[in-house]
């Protein structure tokens, strides 16, 4: 996630439409800004995974912004210790697995950069269905997607869901356990309007792969700090100590696999 990038390119886009428009060369003073580092890390029932790269600005073309040369460390409060492997493409991973009620610790170091950052593994989510719906607003038809989920009983409970569209990223969301806790939660993804050229607009052979993580309260926190940003204008809520974005997150994962047919969209008031 190249933030500071990200909105120059978008400020960049906007003056760049109005000087087609205008017929007018417009030139755009910006400030070099120092380039950040930026993590991406988990431990899951899967395993344990970094990611370590660093924003470019917007004169450096070059596509070397992965960090190599780390030492990546994760411990746990259960007295494990393990080091990740530096794979490729700034990735470091190790084949070790969370334990759920575990306190992950990831600890990065590399040239005078320290990076760290904790998260408690959660019990395994559950998924009670996934739906196609048709739901009227107003005057239009709108395709959504329903996800019921099964609240883990007697505890609070924060999930982060993640829909991929034929294997790139589609639509995604947090929830908590605050309106119907130990009872089934529903999360609604709304995709697009029926009849329009959307291109978010789901065709029939469409593939869906779902994520549905149990997270910790910490990792709901930098999430709906992302998903709000648009209206806040700011980054996401630090996750790490020593300066760096990004966010380290220990979960319980699980998937689900479909595929999209008008004729499985039901009716919904």
């Amino acid at each position: 996630m190249r933030y500071h990038q990200l909105i120059l390119i978008s400020v960049l886009g906007c003056f760049a439409l109005l000087g087609t428009s205008c017929k007018k060369d417009i030139e755009i003073d910006y400030h070099q800004v120092a380039p950040i580092y930026v993590v991406e890390a988990s431990v899951s029932n899967d395993g344990m995974e970094a990611r370590i790269s660093e924003t470019n600005n917007m004169d450096d073309n070059s596509t070397q912004s992965d960090i190599d040369r780390a030492k990546v460390v994760v411990t746990g409060s259960d007295g494990s210790v393990n080091t990740l492997t530096y794979t490729r493409n700034g990735f470091y991973r190790a084949s070790a697995k969370g334990v759920p009620g575990v306190e992950y610790t990831i600890d990065i170091t590399f040239d005078d950069n320290h990076f760290t950052s904790s998260s408690v593994m959660q019990k395994m989510p559950k998924m009670n269905s996934f739906r196609f719906i048709r739901k009227k607003i107003v005057t239009e038809n709108y395709q959504m997607g329903e996800l019921m989920l099964q609240d883990i009983p007697n505890e609070d409970n924060w999930y982060f869901m993640h829909i991929y569209r034929n294997g790139t990223g589609y639509r995604w969301a947090v929830k908590r356990d605050d309106q119907n806790p130990n009872s089934e939660l529903q999360q609604l993804f709304s995709f697009a309007r029926e009849g329009s050229d959307d291109k978010d607009l789901l065709i029939d052979g469409d593939r869906l792969h779902i994520e549905i993580r149990a997270i910790d309260q910490k990792s709901y926190d930098y999430f709906y700090s992302m998903q709000i940003m648009d209206n806040t204008g700011t980054n996401p809520l630090p996750n790490f100590t020593g300066g760096c974005l990004g966010y380290f997150s220990a979960y319980s994962q699980i998937t689900y696999d479909c595929q999209f047919y008008e004729a499985d969209v039901e009716d919904e008031e």
